[in-house]
């Protein structure tokens, strides 16, 4: 009697959901039914998980007859979405082990997704990236994008901000709800822009209310794939936290990921001052992903306007950073260019400032 009752709320308030017209709350009630039915009615279950495998893939926002138009914000009319289909990324992301392995498996939940629903599982549907600036985590989202084939939406901040009361939680709203509607990656970059905590005194009540309005993650449907990045983790409300399934921390490069950011940078003209490069990895130690990048493509272009070769622009570069290394850092490099042939003790002291007593001591011990 009772299942008979459960079968019955569930397909009335089934038919309410669908006269709404709201197909992704649809799908997500038959997948939370199968579940629920997997001891008591696996045939139904099963029946269920069947439908919702061979439902017709939806159409993306970048093909022709998509489910509905990008939201748009309603004074500018700007769209409050970028979306793409990433076919090519500017250089391949370069992950720590950790990184690696964890979004190799989120690649994985979506790519055997059958074998998961055969258990009563969902993938991974909400992830959220943390770390410092430029160390990958908006290119890494980019990146899963790629791998799963499904196009990249980003929320576009600056539309989403409005100036009337309460129109900024109604844009987030919309680009929510769209995405949920829709197969894709939604990316929501600087999040703590929009989720800061609700205790701090600074913030007005508009981006406070949008907290609660980013809390409707909860129910986000397996179809899509929502990230969202951070570069200021403590700033967010911890009620926000838990609405992640997977959280992802990307560390700064260490010393084997920030030399194969140079190797990856630097290019084909500078492949045989390996010894050079070598000091140019340790000079950009502590160095976020986009910074190596972007002094990596300085020195190119010195290089290029200077007609200067490989070895005097690679000095160059590094003597500029030695000069504001701590002196341990400045120490290690001296005793690197002495070692390698690069230089004498006396060049070595001229480059990086350490004393030749000094430089002689540190090479003994080595």
């Amino acid at each position: 009697m009772g299942d008979k009752k459960t079968i019955t709320d569930d397909l009335v308030h089934l038919a309410r959901i669908a006269l709404s017209d709201r197909m992704q709350d649809v799908q997500l009630f038959l997948r939370r039914a199968s579940k629920r039915y997997r001891t008591r009615q696996p045939e139904l279950a099963e029946a269920l998980t069947k439908l919702l495998r061979e439902a017709p893939t939806r159409s993306s926002p970048l093909r022709k007859g998509a489910v509905a138009a990008i939201p748009v914000d309603t004074d500018s009319r700007l769209q409050l979405v970028r979306h793409e289909l990433v076919n090519e990324l500017p250089n391949e992301p370069i992950f720590s082990e950790a990184v690696s392995a964890q979004l190799e498996q989120l690649i994985l939940e979506r790519k055997r997704i059958d074998d998961l629903e055969r258990e009563g599982l969902d993938p991974t549907r909400t992830v959220i990236f943390t770390g410092d600036p430029g160390v990958g985590k908006s290119l890494a989202a980019r990146w899963v994008a790629r791998e799963l084939s499904l196009p990249l939406l980003t929320l576009d901040l600056s539309a989403v901000m409005s100036s009337f009361l309460g129109r900024t939680g109604n844009n987030v709203r919309h680009v929510l709800d769209y995405a949920k509607s829709t197969d894709c990656v939604l990316l929501i970059d600087e999040l703590d822009a929009l989720a800061k905590r609700r205790d701090d005194a600074t913030e007005v009540g508009e981006l406070k209310r949008l907290v609660t309005v980013l809390l409707q993650v909860d129910d986000w449907p397996p179809s899509a794939l929502l990230i969202a990045a951070t570069n200021h983790s403590s700033l967010l409300d911890p009620a926000v936290w838990r609405r992640f399934d997977l959280m992802v921390s990307f560390p700064m490069p260490d010393e084997r990921a920030a030399r194969q950011a140079v190797t990856a940078f630097i290019g084909d003209g500078f492949a045989d001052e390996h010894a050079w490069c070598e000091t140019l990895v340790l000079a950009l130690a502590g160095s976020s992903f986009s910074d190596i990048k972007r002094e990596i493509l300085r020195l190119r272009r010195a290089a290029a306007l200077n007609g200067s070769n490989a070895k005097e622009t690679l000095r160059n570069i590094v003597c500029s950073h030695v000069a504001t290394m701590e002196r341990t850092a400045r120490a290690d490099i001296a005793v690197h260019l002495v070692q390698s042939g690069l230089a004498s003790q006396r060049q070595a002291h001229d480059i990086t400032g350490v004393s030749r007593d000094t430089i002689r001591r540190y090479v003994k011990e080595t």
